[in-house]
């Protein structure tokens, strides 16, 4: 980003300026007066405290102008470039479609109940063989990650790959008409949020708003083996490619060879080369898919692609082997949970060998709603005592997955503590480690059970 005060007070139609500021460059923005370094534009963002309390700590930092809200008439700072708006959310929308058109990069929007953020990283990790890429910065996905990410891409930027992120219906088409994409990609449709929809039927509404901001030349890549996305599909008019494990797909594996470390796989377009990702499970293999979909939209040679893929860092606490302190090697997948994640990454666990036991530590899958019960001890049957040895459950909606869970396991071996009791988890956990033990760790972000793992 790079602006002249003078040019963001037009684009918003704001008040002017004292003149002394007019020609004050701006080269970011932020909404945490934390994160500002000189030259930034504050917006201050009304949540649980008003982020204009925060406008002298970003003035202090060297913020080089700040949005304030018109309605806010005390406490306005003097003798510094303040642009007036109505709201400063939607100034800083307003500011990014003016910058993308600015700009004009190619535009990848990327949704999916599962794997948006892997696959989002996959496309921006083999699009920069090639071009200048900027990306969704770690989970920043909604309306106020969205601007941010457009905003604080570089000016040469010449692919923007967007995440999208959902917990109510119209959200999507809300981003994917500022974003104005080129490509759209739907990983999958899980469970993820039936809180909010009821149904995965209108989840996958839900996830097609991305369409709506599709270019008209644009190309839509999804999941063929999603029967939700294939009939909804056919209403879009633009150009389609599919990828998935069936022969019905455009793109779909022949071969995977995996182990704890990696997932190698040949697909049916190029029978000579071979793709490697540094990550366990199989099912990451279908977010390289879209992944790979994207890159020949953009024209990337097969043997790019895969040498970008071997090289590939996923962000953390998705699927991340850590050594414990004890010895034992610790899957870490603690960011986000739903009942569609936890079966796949179980079955890639109990695949791992390993000369002691397997160890999985499970805590609650939010926003699950009036089906939080029945889809926690629907895990049930994916959690076998022969592969397991020993089950750990923290939450209140995964009690019913311990009670599902009672008549294959014995007292000794699974183990249930509800919101509180994290720390009676640790030392009990501590106390059955061993070196040579596996040990999975996954639940819903906010029942952090990245406590557990930093404390292991």
């Amino acid at each position: 980003m790079h602006f002249k005060v003078s040019e963001i007070v037009n684009a918003l139609h704001a008040p002017a300026v004292a003149k002394k500021f007019a020609d004050r460059e701006v080269t970011g923005v932020t909404f945490d007066s934390r994160q500002i370094d000189p030259g930034m534009l504050f917006v201050p963002l009304m949540g649980e405290r008003d982020g204009h309390e925060f406008v002298p700590a970003a003035i202090a930092a060297g913020a080089a102008a700040t949005f304030w809200q018109a309605d806010h008439t005390e406490n306005v700072p003097a003798d510094f470039p303040v642009i007036q708006v109505a709201d400063p959310l939607t100034a800083m929308w307003e500011l990014a479609a003016h910058y993308l058109h600015k700009i004009n990069p190619k535009v990848v929007a990327v949704t999916g109940s599962n794997g948006k953020t892997t696959t989002k990283d996959m496309i921006a990790t083999i699009l920069a063989t090639q071009y200048n890429v900027a990306k969704t910065y770690a989970n920043y996905n909604n309306e106020i990650g969205l601007p941010y990410t457009i905003l604080n891409a570089p000016t040469n930027t010449e692919v923007l790959v967007l995440e999208m992120g959902m917990d109510r219906p119209g959200q999507i088409a809300h981003m994917t008409k500022l974003a104005q994409p080129d490509v759209a990609v739907i990983t999958m449709i899980g469970e993820a949020h039936i809180e909010f929809f009821g149904t995965r039927d209108k989840i996958a509404d839900a996830k097609m708003e991305i369409v709506q901001g599709l270019s008209a030349d644009g190309t839509f890549i999804f999941n063929g083996d999603e029967p939700l996305l294939q009939e909804r599909a056919k209403a879009v008019p633009q150009n389609k490619k599919t990828f998935g494990d069936t022969t019905a797909n455009d793109i779909y594996p022949i071969s995977v060879q995996a182990d704890a470390q990696q997932t190698q796989f040949v697909t049916n377009k190029w029978a000579d080369v071979t793709f490697t990702i540094p990550m366990m499970g199989e099912y990451n293999i279908f977010n390289a898919l879209a992944a790979i979909q994207v890159a020949r939209q953009f024209h990337v040679l097969p043997e790019k692609i895969a040498q970008a893929l071997r090289k590939f860092v996923p962000t953390a606490n998705r699927a991340q082997w850590i050594r414990g302190d004890d010895g034992e090697q610790i899957l870490s997948d603690v960011y986000n949970s739903n009942p569609t994640a936890v079966k796949d990454v179980l079955r890639s666990f109990v695949q791992v060998p390993t000369d002691g036991q397997r160890i999985i530590v499970l805590g609650d899958m939010l926003e699950l709603g009036d089906h939080s019960a029945a889809l926690h001890a629907g895990l049930a049957a994916a959690i076998d005592p022969a592969e397991i040895q020993q089950v750990f459950l923290y939450g209140e909606d995964i009690k019913a997955l311990a009670e599902a869970l009672q008549p294959k396991y014995s007292a000794g071996t699974l183990h249930y503590y509800p919101v509180g009791e994290q720390d009676t988890l640790l030392h009990d956990l501590q106390a059955v480690i061993h070196n040579p033990d596996l040990v999975l760790i996954k639940g819903s972000h906010g029942m952090h059970l990245e406590n557990v793992l930093a404390k292991l």
